[in-house]
């Protein structure tokens, strides 16, 4: 049975809990700078993630906790100035709120403050409870963050399939819970089994985002220059490419360099 699908002038954390109690799919994409979230937000998608995967598809690195909390603010500008719809969400980097509340707060202000975003997104359960409760208690939305969690990558030191043996499983759900309880708007679950992620989007009130983790949740997201074709080295199973702009890019800046070289371009047309 299809959805009737709300037009709404401006997402806020307020209208995706009401998408979820309509039945009506969340569409969140990553954009890192003006021009890309301009395109993002014009197509109306509903949440744009200033992912700290900037770290990898931005600036090259292999994982993403070498960006700083400084070019988040940066991306995150960038990003705010384009966007008219969506609600723009923030990944909080590696090493800013992890350890200390007092410090997770003050990362989160500065983001608020200097970029103008609408909330944040940290990675973790129960181990960052405080840091979460410190964020939210200034009044701070907060998207939760839990199965692959990237930032964690060097503990894990794979980037498979998390959560699928029972007592990861059971983890997950209570933090799931937890930060349910305390006061996330919503939670992203990345790379988990799809029957695990469908019960945990129906045991919680707050939409459930996935990437990797199956067609049963309130929401998908993927990162947009994966779903571009700009990157064509990153294949897992879950993502689903629309273009192939790397190959349609290819051929035109090779075309533009044939036209200099041969004295094509500028023809008399394209001078004063």
């Amino acid at each position: 049975m299809s959805v009737a699908k709300k037009e709404y002038k401006r997402v806020t954390v307020k209208s995706l809990v009401d998408m979820k109690q309509n039945g009506e799919k969340i569409s969140m994409l990553t954009a890192y700078d003006y021009s890309m979230a301009k395109i993002v937000d014009a197509a109306n998608v509903d949440v744009i993630l200033v992912g700290d995967s900037a770290s990898n598809v931005m600036a090259g690195h292999e994982t993403t906790l070498p960006i700083t909390l400084d070019q988040m603010i940066y991306h995150a500008s960038s990003v705010i100035r384009a966007v008219q719809r969506a609600l723009v969400v923030v990944d909080i980097p590696f090493g800013s709120y992890q350890s200390d509340p007092k410090e997770a707060l003050r990362s989160a202000i500065r983001i608020m403050k200097e970029s103008g975003a609408h909330a944040v997104k940290v990675e973790g359960g129960q181990e960052i409870k405080d840091s979460v409760k410190r964020i939210l208690n200034a009044g701070i939305p907060v998207m939760g963050h839990l199965g692959l969690t990237p930032q964690s990558i060097y503990k894990f030191g794979t980037y498979t399939v998390r959560a699928k043996e029972d007592e990861e499983a059971q983890k997950l759900k209570n933090d799931a819970k937890m930060l349910e309880k305390i006061g996330c708007f919503a939670i992203v679950l990345e790379k988990i089994p799809a029957a695990l992620a469908k019960e945990v989007a129906e045991s919680v009130s707050i939409p459930i985002i996935g990437i990797g983790a199956g067609n049963g949740v309130d929401g998908q997201v993927l990162v947009v220059h994966d779903l571009l074709g700009i990157t064509q080295e990153f294949n897992p199973r879950f993502l689903r490419r629309y273009l192939n702009l790397y190959e349609d890019m290819s051929n035109a800046i090779s075309q533009y360099v044939d036209d200099v070289k041969t004295k094509d371009f500028p023809n008399n047309e394209e001078q004063y």
